[in-house]
């Protein structure tokens, strides 16, 4: 009995140290690799953006291997389907750890990613959202944003329609129930003031209410809104450009991130789009060298397809964590906590030539970068 009680007591010390130590990197054949995780919705109403970053990050991850990885050492990558559903994305985050992640590259949509978060600040496990905008998104000091922020996009939002004189007039319709959405109305409308813009008129709708949205296209059609500005995702305003349309109303339309994705939205006639305006920090037909061959890779590896702006920030996300590991100095040995110690510490240090600007860090964990604009232009995102 002593010694079945002594062996109990040694196996549940190791146990223990085991747990505290944290993951350790080591590929099913025993080789140390960096492993990366990512959360995005996959299926579902947001698929658009958990696939284009699936596919982004994949192709980072690919180059980085193919030039023999982070100080020699191969990374691997998996994501995990969320269907832009927090909980999901929590049971998400438990199965990567499972999996033996190290770090995240996510989540992909803000809610998610605000529950995710917690998890990952109480593990001290390095995080960086490549498109969640929330505030919250990166609410712990592990976590790093590759996107701007809501009232970033809020603000810098107004303030191009402003020095662009796109209108004086705007109506904003947007979703009350959704941080991502809400945040940025809320921004915009204070940015608006300050560039002499008017907002006439200022719609909600909700998760459970987002089929319908003639009353309030109504209601901007009646304040004489000379622009309609969508703080919202490409699955509600593809609806609402159809409605709009049936009601011969044609306001200037002007969105954030969220509506990059609009153009494949199925049974939605992209004709109706045309003229759509968004901001954004990638432009697919922009002639820097690391874009074009980035789209080229994106086409072959993709069937032909056009890379959206998730995209792109999942690439820049992959090259971050590169970064800063080789900052750090950090080994794929180290326990998930000392790896977010030594790569929380480094981010503010690096700076990121990326697809999506020239980027550096505070150690608030948001990005520094310059804006940009796209419009819909025969069926294409073109830079404005």
């Amino acid at each position: 009995m002593k010694k079945f009680i002594s062996f109990a007591l040694v196996t549940m010390l190791l146990v223990g140290c085991l747990t505290g130590c944290g993951n350790s990197g080591a590929s099913d054949s025993g080789e140390l690799v960096f492993k990366i995780g990512a959360a995005g919705p996959l299926t579902g109403a947001a698929a658009a953006y958990g696939d284009a970053v699936n596919k982004g990050a994949q192709i980072a991850v690919d180059e980085i291997n193919a030039a023999g990885g982070i100080n020699g050492i191969k990374v691997e990558f998996k994501m995990e389907d969320d269907e832009h559903d927090a909980e999901k994305a929590v049971n998400a985050y438990n199965n990567l750890k499972d999996w033996g992640m190290q770090m995240m590259m996510g989540t992909v949509t803000s809610a998610p990613c605000i529950a995710v978060e917690a998890e990952a600040s109480a593990d001290n496990m390095f995080l960086i959202t490549p498109s969640g905008t929330a505030v919250d998104c990166i609410s712990g000091s592990n976590a790093f944003r590759l996107c701007f922020s809501d009232p970033a996009q809020g603000t810098k939002s107004a303030e191009y329609i402003g020095v662009n004189k796109l209108a004086t007039k705007v109506a904003i319709i947007y979703d009350s129930s959704d941080p991502y959405s809400s945040g940025i109305c809320e921004s915009f409308q204070a940015e608006a003031a300050k560039q002499g813009i008017e907002v006439v008129t200022s719609q909600a709708f909700t998760s459970d209410s987002k089929t319908d949205f003639k009353v309030q296209l109504q209601k901007a059609q009646n304040s004489g809104a000379e622009l309609l500005f969508l703080p919202i995702y490409y699955q509600e305003a593809s609806l609402i450009l159809q409605q709009a349309n049936d009601m011969k109303y044609a306001p200037k339309i002007f969105g954030c991130d969220g509506l990059d994705g609009i153009l494949g939205v199925e049974n939605f006639d992209a004709k109706l789009a045309e003229g759509v305006m968004l901001l954004t920090p990638f432009a697919v037909d922009a002639e820097d060298e690391a874009t074009k061959k980035f789209v080229a890779t994106y086409a072959e590896k993709y069937n032909n397809e056009v890379p959206i702006q998730f995209a792109a920030d999942a690439y820049d996300a992959i090259y971050a964590i590169k970064a800063a590991i080789e900052e750090s100095g950090a080994t794929a040995d180290m326990s998930v906590s000392d790896l977010c110690d030594a790569m929380k510490a480094s981010m503010t240090k690096i700076t990121l030539k990326g697809l999506t600007g020239t980027i550096t860090w505070d150690e608030s964990g948001e990005p520094n970068k310059e804006p940009k604009a796209v419009i819909i232009k025969d069926g294409a995102y073109t830079a404005m």
